[in-house]
């Protein structure tokens, strides 16, 4: 018999979400569930029914009401949710402006603080979405953010959605050439960006890449620049304002929040880019709003009155995610820099500080602390936490005891997992559940996520392939620049036709309804939880002269996930010192430190299919321990006895 690592209190599950929107489905529907396995199996099996009560229970703003949840649970992909529906992302997100108490506050790693309050947030908001509209922006077009994790990277993405436009972003320690890749891509009309950031101690000028980006994104009429860390200046790009000139004077008294459809665009979210520039995938203004609720106010508890922080950059959706706890009426803390600068108490410290309630990190930074040896609760009290939200990459057992042990022993603690493809989660957490070592408390309500055997057929106590067999409001409309939609269907809907594969492996365990994750089941790289594209890898490698291939593989490693690169020098040359030198030195120049490989191998050859692309998963399963099969589809299957050859080395 398992034994929990946390029981919920009776009293905590009385007065959580969860359990009031239980009792509000029994009321409402006829019903008379009495725990969360039968609320689960009524979200997957009475769909529309099910989104319709969260609709209703998360009081979504609507000037006009939807005449049917979904259309077509068929079409998958393609369905149509919220049909009818007129509504805007950003007013819902704004719909506590009225009451007083704080909306943001910013800590940054130099001990600036500043904060807004609840009005202030929506008037800065109206200001910047008036400058949008004053430069021509339509509802439709695209606006980015190349920035750090400021107040004005959310109040940037308010302000788009509230005229209806289209946001994307990343994070100013993405390079020039991979936010070109990236947002460039969209054909923004305007970027927002800043003059620099702080990291470790020192100061990095953005406003050098900002130009570079700027340049060659041709699309771009405007850019606006937030002054953090630089001289306050623009840096000489062309067509260029400052923040605080390119606002409107004052926030009109009657503005108009853009009303459109719930299919609306609302986002472009970025793939990691594994086999060529990164998939752009576009999420919807209603289907996006309504999954956020759910998981912010059911799965996570948090509601008006909560102080959430979140260690994130605007190139992860967890940052959209912490964003959208707007909506529920709590409080935000965004956090920019090294959380363990100057030394591994300051983000905690910062939690008491600002009494936040719940906390966001990722696995990795867990394995850190534990590494280190380093117990949070000896540097801070933590007496207003009561959640915190772990994603990422897969969490040891000893990482879930150590967060009980030596953060805090009576906490939810909530570990997630879903993705950039969905800006939301799969498996995620329930404050009414057991918390137990290795295991994601639950699939998420409306979710229909099976483990699929090499059959094809759902497994429980084994490990499989993570798959949704049923649409969800929060999966993309399409991916940009895909017309017919086949690189939307290539991407999730072509291992088990008709049903969505989304590259995890996963095990379902019959006992507890708990969910264990392996790791990634594709090509795509996610050291310390963040995910990168091989091929963001190999366009910097290999222009160097020396380098006719290469292959970049993730190896699960103490805990997180490491990358290795094999490369494969061109006839004269060696991978010594100095190559394994310029290859970090490009990487981390014109991708980011994150895509410096921890390991560097030569390899005798790179293994390739018939038609002649790299194969990454053969490598992988390997490094990994796994089973390769299908060998008959490479072209030069023996070369993979040099990797099986030197496994025991990588294992060290």
């Amino acid at each position: 018999m398992k034994k929990p690592l946390w029981v919920p209190s009776e009293e905590r599950r009385n007065s959580a979400h969860m359990t009031r929107f239980l009792k509000y489905v029994n009321e409402h529907y006829g019903k008379s569930f009495e725990d969360y396995s039968s609320l689960y199996d009524w979200s997957v099996n009475c769909v529309s029914d099910f989104w319709g009560a969260v609709w209703d229970y998360c009081g979504v703003i609507s000037s006009e009401p939807y005449l049917e949840v979904v259309d077509d649970l068929k079409k998958f992909p393609g369905a149509s949710w919220f049909v009818g529906a007129k509504l805007n992302y950003a007013e819902n997100m704004l719909r506590y402006s009225d009451c007083p108490g704080t909306a943001v506050v910013f800590r940054g790693e130099n001990q600036i603080r500043s904060e807004y309050s609840r009005k202030e947030l929506y008037e800065q908001v109206l200001r910047l979405a008036t400058a949008f509209r004053r430069d021509g922006i339509k509802p439709g077009d695209a606006i980015a953010g190349y920035l750090p994790n400021l107040p004005e990277t959310v109040i940037a993405m308010l302000a788009a959605s509230a005229v209806g436009a289209v946001w994307c972003s990343c994070a100013t320690d993405i390079g020039p050439v991979s936010a070109i890749d990236r947002i460039g891509q969209v054909k923004p009309l305007i970027m927002v960006t800043a003059d620099g950031y702080y990291y470790k101690g020192k100061k990095f000028d953005v406003l050098a890449s900002a130009k570079q980006a700027a340049a060659g994104i041709p699309s771009l009429r405007r850019v606006v620049v937030a002054h953090y860390a630089g001289d306050g200046g623009t840096g000489g790009i062309p067509d260029a304002e400052t923040w605080e000139n390119y606002l409107a004077p004052e926030a009109p008294k009657n503005f108009r929040f853009e009303q459109l459809p719930a299919g609306h665009p609302l986002v472009v979210m970025f793939s990691s880019g594994t086999t060529g520039k990164p998939k752009c995938m576009v999420q919807s203004a209603g289907g996006l709003l309504v999954n956020q609720l759910k998981e912010l106010i059911l799965h996570s508890d948090i509601a008006e009155g909560d102080t959430l922080l979140y260690i994130t950059t605007c190139s992860w959706m967890m940052w959209n995610w912490q964003a959208a706890a707007l909506g529920t009426g709590a409080k935000i803390v965004l956090f920019d820099g090294n959380p363990a600068y100057p030394d591994e108490a300051a983000i905690w410290k910062i939690l008491d500080e600002e009494k936040a309630t719940a906390f966001g990190l990722s696995a990795s930074y867990i394995h850190a602390l534990l590494a280190q040896g380093f117990s949070p609760k000896s540097a801070a009290k933590l007496d207003a936490l009561k959640t915190i939200s772990q994603t990422g990459s897969v969490l040891s057992d000893e990482g879930f005891s150590f967060v009980f042990r030596e953060i805090k022993a009576d906490l939810h603690f909530n570990s997630i997992a879903g993705g950039t493809d969905i800006n939301g989660c799969f498996s995620i957490g329930n404050p009414t559940l057991p918390v137990y070592a290795g295991e994601l408390q639950a699939r998420g309500l409306g979710m229909k996520v099976e483990c699929y055997g090499e059959d094809a057929k759902p497994v429980r106590d084994r490990q499989g392939e993570l798959v949704c067999e049923c649409p969800a409001p929060s999966m993309p409309l399409m991916f940009w620049n895909d017309p017919d939609g086949s690189r939307y269907h290539a991407a999730y809907f072509e291992v088990f036709p008709g049903v969505w594969h989304h590259g995890d492996y996963i095990l379902i365990h019959s006992d507890t309804g708990g969910i264990s994750y392996y790791g990634r089941s594709d090509s795509i790289l996610k050291p310390s939880g963040v995910r990168i594209g091989t091929a963001e890898i190999y366009n910097q490698v290999e222009k160097l002269p020396e380098i006719s291939d290469s292959l970049a593989i993730g190896q699960n490693y103490h805990g997180d996930q490491r990358i290795i690169l094999f490369v494969l020098p061109k006839s004269g040359c060696t991978l010594d010192e100095k190559l394994k030198k310029d290859i970090r030195d490009i990487l981390r120049k014109n991708a980011s430190p994150r895509h410096v490989p921890a390991v560097m191998v030569q390899a005798p050859d790179i293994p390739r299919t018939l038609n002649g692309k790299k194969v990454e998963s053969a490598v992988t399963n390997i490094v990994n321990g796994r089973k390769v099969v299908n060998r008959e589809a490479l072209s030069n299957p023996e070369c993979l006895e040099f990797y099986e050859a030197i496994l025991p080395e990588l294992q060290k």
